[in-house]
C-alpha cells in the first residue's frame, strides 16, 4: 500500500513539473542575451560612427571652401585652423586633415580644393558578435572613419576704367566725395583713405586697402595689352621740334604749330613740337585721323579742342626722352575728344608712347584742361592726379578708360559710367576676379 502511494506521490510531481512553465524566461533570456547585446551595440557604435562622420563631412566641407576662399600660399593654415575650429585638430586624438589646392575638379582640370579629414573609433560592444573593426587603436579593434569635400572658386572676368600699372598703384587722400562710376584695378597695391572711391569694385594684385565699394586682394595683374600699339606709330620726320616760348627772348611758334577753327585732317598727321590753340579747334575727320605730336605738348590755351560728329581721333604723344620736353595734354579749356570705334587705334583717344619716361607725369587730369573723352587714355609710365571729372566727348559713347603708371585721387575725382565701350570700339583692360567658393563634390 505504501509503494502504491509513494508512487503515485512521485507520478504527481512528475506531471506537476511538466506543467509548470516558471523559470522558462531565464533560459530564454540566456540564449538570446548574447545577439541581444551585440545588436545593441551595434546599433549603438554604428549611431556614434554616423554621428562622428557628419560631423568630420561637415568640417571637410568649411575647411575646403576656407581653401578656395583664400586661394593663398598659407590655404592649408586656414582650412586646418578652420577644421580645428569644428573639433577635429591635426595630429591630435587620431586625427588627420589633409588639404591640397591642385585636386581634380568634377569638370575637368586640377585647380579645385580638397579637404580630407580621418580618425579611428575603438569597438566596445560590437565585439560581442564577433564584429573587429578595419583598424588598430592603441593595440584595440577599431573602426577607420573620414570625410572628403572638393571646393572650387569660379572665376568671373572684369573690365576696368582705371588701371594703375606701376609700384604706388592707387592712392586717395581725404576724397570722401570722389566718385568712379566704373571699377578700378591695381597691377601692384591700393590704398584710399577718406573715402573708397566709390568704385563699385576695388582690386589689387597685393593687398587692396580701402578702395572700391567691394574691395579685392590678390587678384590675377591685368596684361598690358595696348602696349603693342607702339609698333603702329611712323616713324619720327621732324628735323627740329619748336616749342612754346617761355622767355620774351624766345622764338614765337610757327604758324604751323598754332591752331584755330575747323581742321580737317585724314590718316597719320604729325606735328613737330608744341601744339598750342589761338583759338577753339574743331576737328573733322570722317574716316578717322592720328594726330600724332613729336616732342611736345597739346596746350589748348584755355579754348576747347573738339571732334565733331561722326569723327573719330588718336592723339599719340611720341619723341625722345633727351630734352625737357612735355608729352601731354596742358592748359585750360576742355579736351573733347571721341576715339575712332575701329581701325588699328580703335576705342584710343590720346596714347603716351611706352618709350616715353620723361615730361609724362600730368599733375591736374579732368582740370586742366577738362576732360570729355569717349576712348582709351594710355599714359604708361605717367604719375597722374586726377583732380576733375571725366565724362563723355559731346559726340561720342559713353566709354572711358585709362591706363597709368600710378595714380592719386584728390577732391571730387570722378569718372562717368561705362556701358557703351563696345559700340565705341574699346576693350577695355580687364582680369578675372575669383568668385565666391562652391562646393562641388
Amino acid at each position: 500500500m505504501r509503494i502504491v502511494v509513494t508512487v503515485c506521490s512521485m507520478f504527481f510531481h512528475v506531471c506537476r513539473l511538466r506543467s509548470d512553465q516558471r523559470g522558462a524566461v531565464n533560459v530564454i533570456m540566456g540564449v538570446l542575451l548574447v545577439p541581444l547585446i551585440g545588436a545593441l551595440g551595434i546599433g549603438f557604435e554604428v549611431s556614434n560612427w554616423s554621428m562622428r562622420t557628419r560631423g568630420m563631412q561637415n568640417a571637410a566641407d568649411a575647411a575646403a571652401l576656407a581653401a578656395a576662399t583664400n586661394n593663398g600660399s598659407n590655404y592649408d593654415v586656414e582650412a586646418k585652423a578652420v577644421a580645428a575650429r569644428y573639433g577635429f585638430l591635426d595630429g591630435a586624438g587620431n586625427i588627420s586633415v589633409t588639404v591640397s589646392n591642385s585636386a581634380a575638379c568634377p569638370g575637368g582640370g586640377n585647380t579645385c580644393y580638397s579637404a580630407t579629414i580621418s580618425g579611428y573609433v575603438p569597438l566596445y560592444l560590437s565585439q560581442v558578435v564577433g564584429y573587429r573593426g578595419d583598424a588598430t587603436l592603441n593595440g584595440g579593434p577599431a573602426k577607420q572613419i573620414g570625410a572628403a569635400s572638393v571646393a572650387k572658386r569660379p572665376s568671373a572676368p572684369t573690365d576696368f576704367c582705371l588701371l594703375a600699372l606701376g609700384s604706388q598703384g592707387i592712392r586717395s587722400n581725404g576724397a570722401p566725395k570722389a566718385s568712379m562710376a566704373c571699377n578700378a584695378m591695381s597691377n601692384t597695391g591700393s590704398t584710399c583713405n577718406g573715402g573708397n572711391l566709390g568704385a563699385p569694385i576695388g582690386a589689387a594684385h597685393n593687398t587692396n586697402n580701402g578702395c572700391g565699394v567691394t574691395q579685392y586682394s590678390n587678384v590675377p595683374a591685368v596684361s598690358d595689352s595696348y602696349a603693342a600699339l607702339a609698333s603702329k606709330i611712323p616713324p619720327d620726320p621732324c628735323s627740329s621740334y619748336p616749342q612754346e616760348p617761355t622767355k620774351k627772348k624766345d622764338p614765337a611758334l610757327p604758324a604751323s604749330n598754332r591752331w584755330s577753327g575747323s581742321q580737317s585732317l585724314g590718316g597719320t598727321f604729325v606735328v613737330c613740337g608744341d601744339l598750342q590753340l589761338t583759338g577753339n579747334v574743331s576737328i573733322d575727320a570722317p574716316a578717322g585721323a592720328v594726330l600724332v605730336i613729336e616732342n611736345g605738348q597739346l596746350d589748348t590755351n584755355g579754348y576747347a579742342f573738339t571732334t565733331t560728329k561722326g569723327t573719330g581721333l588718336t592723339v599719340v604723344f611720341s619723341g625722345d626722352n633727351s630734352g625737357s620736353y612735355t608729352h601731354g595734354p596742358t592748359g585750360g579749356g576742355t579736351l573733347d575728344i571721341a576715339a575712332p570705334a575701329s581701325g588699328t587705334w580703335s576705342g584710343v583717344a590720346i596714347y603716351q608712347d611706352p618709350k616715353l619716361t620723361s615730361g609724362v607725369d600730368i599733375s591736374a587730369a579732368g582740370n586742366s584742361p577738362a576732360w570729355d573723352i569717349t576712348g582709351l587714355v594710355y599714359l604708361p609710365n605717367s604719375s597722374v592726379t586726377l583732380s576733375g571729372a571725366v565724362n563723355k566727348a559731346g559726340f561720342g559713347k559713353s566709354c572711358f578708360a585709362m591706363v597709368v603708371k600710378d595714380i592719386t585721387v584728390n577732391g571730387t575725382g570722378m569718372i562717368l559710367p561705362n556701358g557703351e565701350c563696345i559700340p565705341a570700339g574699346l576693350s577695355m583692360p580687364s582680369t578675372t576676379i575669383p568668385g565666391r567658393a562652391t562646393l562641388v563634390l
